[in-house]
C-alpha cells in the first residue's frame, strides 16, 4: 500500500503516518511532486494546489481514499472521483473551525467598524473620525451550518446578536441560534438579516449561488462576509451591489478569482476588507491535519468508517460522520 502525501509536513509527521501503518510506504509528493505521483497512490493526504491530471489518477485504478487535509473539496471533487463507487473521500471539516471563526470576526468587525476607511487614513496620516456601525441588536443569518459555521454562531452569541441560520441539514439547532431553516430558505435568511456570513461549501448548487438576484434579496444596508469558497458569489454582482451603495460592506477571505487580479475593483472599494484565503491558518494546522489522518488511517485498515466522510455529491458529510475530537 502506498501513502502519498501532500501538505507541508515535516519529518514527525511523516513519522506519525508511518507509525500508524507501518506496512505501508509514505511518499511525501509535496506540490512539486503531486501531478506525477498521485496515479500511483492507494491512500493521497493532502491538497494538491497545482493542477492534477485526474483522468491520469482515475486510469490507473489505485486510488481507494482520499483524506483531505482541507474542508472544502473542489480540488479533488471532479466528477470521476464523484462517480466512483471504490474511491471514499473524507475531509478536515471543522478541523480549522476556531481558526475559520477568528478571521470572520476579523473581517466582520473590520467592515462594521470602518477599519479599510481607517488604514487609507492612517496611510496619509490622517487623523479623522470617519461614520462607524453597531454590531449589538443586529441579526445574522449564517448560510451553512456546518462545523465552522456552528463555531462561527457559539463565538458570536455572546454579542447580543440574533443569529438565524440555513443548512442542507437542518438539524440539532443550538441553543444560541433562534432560527434554522433549510437551504431552501435561503431568501428567508436574507430577507431577515443585517449581516449575511458564507459558510457553506463550493459545489455544483452552490457555485454563483450569490449573484444579483441574491444579492437583491438581502436587505439594503446589509454585511456580506465570505469565509467559504470564493466562487460562491459573482463579483461583479457583489461590485455592483456594493457601487450602488445596497450593500453597506463586505470582507472576504475568498474571491471568485484567487489570486485576487490587480485590476479588480474590490481592491480599491473602502467598503470592502480583503485578506488572501488564510482563514483556516493556523501554526497548529499540519499537527492537527496529521492527527485526524492517523486517526482515520487506523480506523481505514480496521475496516470502520473514517471520519469526515463526505456526500460526495454535496462536498460534505453527515453531522453524524463529523470528527469531534473524541479520539487520539
Amino acid at each position: 500500500m502506498r501513502i502519498v502525501l501532500c501538505y507541508p509536513v515535516g519529518e514527525k509527521h511523516i513519522a506519525q503516518i508511518q507509525a500508524a501503518a507501518p506496512d505501508a510506504e509514505v511518499v511525501n509528493a509535496g506540490q512539486e511532486r503531486i501531478d506525477e505521483l498521485l496515479p500511483t497512490a492507494d491512500i493521497f493526504i493532502g491538497h494538491a494546489k497545482v493542477p492534477v491530471n485526474w483522468d491520469r489518477v482515475l486510469d490507473a485504478g489505485k486510488l481507494r481514499w482520499i483524506q483531505s487535509s482541507a474542508a472544502g473539496l473542489d480540488h479533488c471533487l471532479v466528477p470521476g472521483v464523484i462517480e466512483s463507487d471504490e474511491i471514499v473521500v473524507s475531509s478536515a471539516s471543522g478541523l480549522f473551525a476556531p481558526q475559520v471563526a477568528e478571521q470572520t470576526f476579523s473581517l466582520l468587525f473590520g467592515v462594521i467598524r470602518s477599519a479599510p476607511r481607517f488604514f487609507r487614513a492612517e496611510a496619509k496620516r490622517q487623523f479623522v473620525r470617519l461614520p462607524t456601525d453597531d454590531l449589538r441588536d443586529k441579526t445574522v443569518g449564517i448560510v451553512g451550518l456546518g462545523g465552522n459555521g456552528r463555531t462561527i454562531a457559539r463565538m458570536l452569541a455572546p454579542w447580543d446578536v440574533r443569529l438565524v441560520a440555513t443548512d442542507y441539514y437542518p438539524v440539532d439547532c443550538p441553543a444560541e441560534v433562534s432560527d434554522l431553516w433549510p437551504a431552501d430558505q435561503l431568501d428567508r435568511l436574507l430577507g431577515e438579516s443585517d449581516i449575511v456570513i458564507l459558510s457553506l461549501p463550493l459545489n455544483a448548487s452552490t457555485e454563483g449561488m450569490f449573484d444579483e438576484h441574491r444579492f437583491g434579496q438581502m436587505r439594503r444596508g446589509s454585511y456580506l462576509i465570505n469565509v467559504a469558497r470564493g466562487g460562491i458569489v459573482r463579483e461583479q454582482a457583489l461590485c455592483d451591489a456594493l457601487a450602488t451603495g445596497y450593500l453597506a460592506g463586505a470582507g472576504l477571505d475568498v474571491t471568485e478569482i484567487e489570486p485576487l487580479p490587480p485590476e479588480s475593483l474590490l481592491w480599491d472599494d473602502p467598503k470592502v476588507m480583503i485578506s488572501p484565503h488564510v482563514g483556516a491558518q493556523s501554526y497548529r494546522r499540519v499537527d492537527d491535519s496529521t492527527a485526524l489522518a492517523v486517526i482515520n488511517l487506523k480506523r481505514y485498515q480496521s475496516g470502520l468508517p473514517v471520519y469526515n466522510r463526505v456526500d460526495k455529491r454535496l462536498g460534505f458529510p453527515h453531522p453524524s460522520a463529523v470528527y469531534h475530537g473524541e479520539e487520539s
